[in-house]
């Protein structure tokens, strides 16, 4: 019987083999883009750009703040909590030029989520928007965090733009609410006084060094710290790249190296503190010389529109939700789609018809891809030069080992359903502190991750992902579990039971579902399951369909059978 293990056929117009050891560390692939594009356009925010000259000046300074002005030390670690704005390469890049290691964290975050991430990451440091800084004020003193830098939404852009912005969002909309932080700086305050201050090339430099904790959650409801070192990251920027660099019938390059003003305009709609966001435009478009427009609520769809109706766009990365949003919206039809050469989704299941009216409207398909945090996260991907196949998540990339495997461990043949399991560069080094989940997560030989994705490789190499074998429910790209919803919903006096399921969504990919045993006949209300749960719940957790059940399907030793609900 032929295994189903795919160390073969690639996508056509990539390079053969990869050299995984042109840099060493995410910093010098930094560096090297420093130099080789100063002048080009580099990010974009709220309608300002800066380019790679400026991004090197600012974040050099916070680096020189970081090592010279605080008690943080090589290695400790540094929480980030921000929208989509031009303070994050800033801050992103001069923290780990500083050596610091990073500690991505979502500010829609509740304080107990925000509590959990601090603690468990050791987070002695942190740069939050002043949006956030209450809930900061609210949990600080149960932490270990002694420096607290404060940032404004404009706080990038130039003088009476940047007062009139902020003064709108905090007087007008009144988004910031009052907070007590006095020993809190100002991030503008902190580039003002220390730009043109060199720093200390003192980075983690080692290719095993971890210098990213990506937070993913866990069948438990318990949030894991992956573990991203250098090498998996510059491992996955580089993969990515050779994908971007695919070549056309003619020969030539889709998107290569670009310099000068009319570098390749990259749309970043998904938000940076999400890896897959983080390594596309944080890192592979940055070795790239691109240029990215970030969006920083991409909710908003008029002005997500209005914002790139002044570029002509090369790139659009995006996931099904965003795609179905923007296509409602008749100002999109009215953008530029002529310098358009590829569209990339991930994160979520993108839907056929999806890709096919985006087709219709751009005149470019949608390449899927498919990863997971703990991979850095890219591990197949379809091509991006007219060879995508919809329906699949296209080839391996670069480098990386696919193989299905049956309940008892065994590989499937080709053609076949099983758990797929992974074997790349790009892997984790394992969960931050947690010796036990890491050992369950990887085969009994530790060679290969199994995802808990149960997926077919077909004879041309293309991957589809079927079904999932963990409870895990990816609502607009990022993952709910469960067990987290069960934990809060069962704490309400007038539950006596409940379960929590994903279920198909037009525009999130799946939603949350509950199912409620009431306790002595009181039946809450959706409304009130919802309010209940926001206390402790990111907004996208919240269950959004709710059925009341007499009881719930159950294992003999009272393990709830959620297969069944489904």
């Amino acid at each position: 019987m032929e295994a189903s293990f795919w160390d073969g056929k690639r996508a056509p117009g990539v390079v053969d083999s990869i050299d995984f050891t042109q840099y060493d560390s995410v910093i010098d692939v930094i560096e090297h883009a420093f130099k080789a594009y100063p002048d080009n356009n580099a990010f974009t925010g709220i309608g300002h750009t800066l380019t790679y000259r400026q991004i090197d000046q600012y974040s050099a300074a916070f680096a020189h703040y970081l090592q010279n002005h605080t008690n943080l030390k090589p290695g400790d670690a540094f929480a980030i909590q921000m929208p989509n704005v031009l303070q994050y390469p800033i801050a992103m890049y001069g923290a780990l030029r500083a050596g610091m290691r990073v500690v991505n964290t979502n500010p829609l975050y509740t304080e107990t989520e925000m509590l959990h991430q601090f603690n468990d990451s050791g987070a002695k440091a942190l740069l939050c928007m002043d949006i956030f800084a209450k809930s900061v004020q609210n949990i600080k003193e149960k932490t270990s965090i002694e420096t607290i830098i404060i940032t404004s939404m404009a706080d990038m852009l130039p003088g009476v733009k940047r007062m009139l912005v902020n003064g709108v969002i905090k007087y007008v909309k009144k988004m910031v609410p009052k907070y007590d932080l006095p020993q809190a700086l100002s991030f503008r305050q902190i580039l003002n006084d220390n730009l043109g201050q060199s720093f200390l090339a003192n980075h983690l430099k080692e290719p095993n060094d971890t210098i990213i904790l990506q937070y993913t959650g866990g069948t438990t409801g318990v949030s894991k710290g992956a573990e991203l070192t250098n090498r998996n990251l510059v491992a996955n920027m580089l993969q990515a790249s050779a994908m971007f660099e695919q070549t056309n019938d003619n020969g030539q390059p889709i998107l290569s190296k670009t310099t000068g003003k009319e570098n390749a305009t990259i749309v970043a709609p998904l938000p940076l503190y999400h890896i897959y966001s983080f390594t596309v435009h944080l890192m592979t478009f940055c070795h790239l010389g691109a240029h990215s427009l970030l969006i920083a609520n991409p909710r908003d769809t008029e002005t997500f529109i209005k914002a790139m109706k002044q570029w002509k766009m090369s790139g659009f990365i995006g996931l099904n939700t965003l795609f179905v949003s923007l296509m409602a919206s008749p100002k999109f039809k009215e953008l530029d789609f002529s310098k358009l050469v590829f569209t990339l989704s991930g994160g979520t299941a993108l839907l056929a018809d999806t890709a096919k009216r985006w087709q219709e409207m751009t005149n470019v398909g949608i390449s899927e891809a498919y990863g997971l945090t703990e991979t850095s996260p890219a591990v197949a991907m379809n091509p991006v030069n007219g060879f995508e196949r919809i329906g699949t998540v296209g080839y391996a990339l670069q480098g990386t080992s696919l193989m299905c495997i049956d309940d008892n461990g065994d590989e499937v043949a080709i053609g076949e359903r099983g758990e797929l399991c992974i074997c790349g560069p790009q892997v984790m080094k394992g969960y931050w502190q947690q010796e036990q989940a890491t050992k369950d997560t990887f085969t009994s030989d530790g060679k290969w991750f199994k995802t808990g994705d149960v997926a077919v490789i077909d004879e041309d190499g293309y991957v589809s992902i079927v079904d999932r074998i963990k409870d895990m429910i990816i609502v607009s790209g990022f993952n709910v579990y469960p067990n987290e919803i069960e934990d809060v919903l069962s704490s309400h006096p007038d539950v006596e039971n409940c379960a929590a399921i994903g279920v198909p969504d037009e525009r999130s990919g799946e939603t949350v579902k509950v199912f409620i045993v009431a306790k002595d006949g009181k039946k809450l209300t959706l409304d009130e399951v919802r309010a209940f749960c926001r206390q402790h719940l990111t907004a996208y957790k919240l269950p959004r369909k709710l059925e009341y059940r007499s009881d719930l399907p159950m294992t003999p030793v009272g393990k709830i059978l959620r297969r069944e609900l489904r």
